[in-house]
């Protein structure tokens, strides 16, 4: 009977700490009355998230898959052949393997970018500009491929709704808000939240950056080629820029607006084991920065820039990213700046933890294996919160494992 009324007791306070996080993120998400807030879709089943129809996302998925050829314009530096090469595990558009290198030098005052921009391309249409680390840049940083499945949500939260969750975080555990250009709005600015520094806003931004940079494939609002370790490629490159007519980018973006978010193991979740697990992830503070649900801004809100309207498939659905998408010091820093100011040379953005069982690789460089490894590396802002993780007996620290497990 003992037995089952902690039980009881611990099911209560988790829909107590569950329901905490949804008041918690409530202010500044702007939900119309009338308008009721649903669950937005999880799946890992390729299937649309209604944003499009089904055949129109298949296509969708096919261009983000298609290889890109030299006489498409791939290159002439670069890094994949496609989205889907980085974007694949365990479906189209999510994470994978694939890292980044990015490097640069400090001064002991400012960052300087590597020549050419701080992300190192690994592969060139011809070994004479093959780019590399030169000598003076001592600051090197790994860069794991990111999962983009329910990025249309993330998109369609509204910047207030970011502001507010920063403005509610303690004071030691504040995670930035930056300001990025929407390249699509004329270069308005908008809250980042995309990528490991936040260096986008929306999506079609992101994805005319990551065509460039990750491809060599230039767009209307980023005609101009990447250099090698800052030397012309004008030599190799046989395809007039633009490159793309700004179709691939449509194509692109639609997609992952598309995607379903995420879904947990329900068997696994279901189970006292991770329950508990949940309770103590809110009780020692994980949930401050990951924070558990966030609702979208309403369908008709227009957003970046006036550039999109957020349509009724995105529009007030409550998500589960375990993410504030904010800038933080959690002592793991790449030494990079990019779109931010010079103090987030060493913040990083949340890991959003939502399809966390699908990753081998953890942290933003890929190098811890384990869940326990990865926690154990925060410090900094997350100092206050791995001290209560470390007093957690054995059992604890693995019922809370079982609960990440399930993400």
């Amino acid at each position: 009977m003992r037995i089952l009324k902690i039980a009881t007791l611990l099911v209560f306070v988790i829909g107590v700490c569950s329901t905490y996080q949804l008041v918690r993120t409530a202010k500044g998400e702007g939900t119309v009355k009338g308008q009721s807030i649903t669950e937005a879709p999880t799946a890992f089943d390729n299937s649309t998230n209604g944003f499009v129809d089904q055949a129109t996302h298949d296509a969708d998925r096919a261009q983000f898959t298609s290889q890109e050829q030299i006489a498409d314009g791939l290159g002439p530096v670069y890094n994949a052949r496609s989205c889907g090469e980085c974007h694949d595990n365990p479906i189209t558009g999510a994470g994978s393997q694939f890292v980044e290198i990015h490097a640069g030098h400090f001064d002991g005052n400012k960052f300087i970018p590597h020549p050419g921009g701080d992300e190192i391309q690994q592969r060139a249409i011809d070994p004479a500009i093959q780019e590399r680390v030169l000598g003076g840049n001592e600051v090197r940083a790994f860069r794991l491929a990111l999962s983009l499945l329910g990025d249309g949500y993330v998109e369609a939260i509204a910047d207030g709704t970011l502001q507010d969750i920063a403005r509610q975080e303690p004071e030691d555990m504040r995670g930035e808000v930056i300001q990025v250009p929407v390249l699509e709005a004329g270069n308005m600015m908008q809250v980042g939240r995309f990528g490991w520094k936040n260096i986008a806003g929306s999506l079609l931004t992101f994805a005319t950056v990551a065509y460039l940079t990750e491809e060599g494939i230039t767009s209307p609002l980023l005609p101009f080629e990447l250099t090698s370790n800052g030397r012309s490629v004008a030599a190799f490159d046989k395809v007039p820029d633009p490159e793309d007519d700004g179709g691939d980018i449509a194509s692109f973006t639609q997609f992952i607006r598309a995607t379903k978010a995420p879904a947990r193991d329900a068997a696994l979740a279901a189970t006292p084991d991770a329950q508990v697990g949940e309770f103590l992830f809110n009780r020692i503070g994980c949930a401050t920065c990951h924070v558990t649900s966030i609702v979208t801004a309403p369908p008709g809100t227009a957003i970046n820039g006036g550039a999109f309207t957020v349509p009724q498939a995105l529009g007030n659905k409550r998500i589960h990213p375990f993410s504030d998408f904010l800038l933080h010091n959690i002592g793991t820093g790449d030494g990079i700046v990019q779109n931010g100011p010079a103090d987030t040379r060493n913040k990083i953005r949340t890991a959003p933890l939502w399809g966390l069982r699908a990753r081998p690789q953890l942290m933003h460089d890929g190098l811890s294996f384990t869940r326990n490894e990865a926690i154990l590396r925060h410090a900094g802002e997350a100092t206050r919160v791995i001290r209560e993780y470390k007093e957690l007996n054995v059992n604890q620290k693995n019922k809370l494992l079982t609960f990440l497990n399930s993400l």
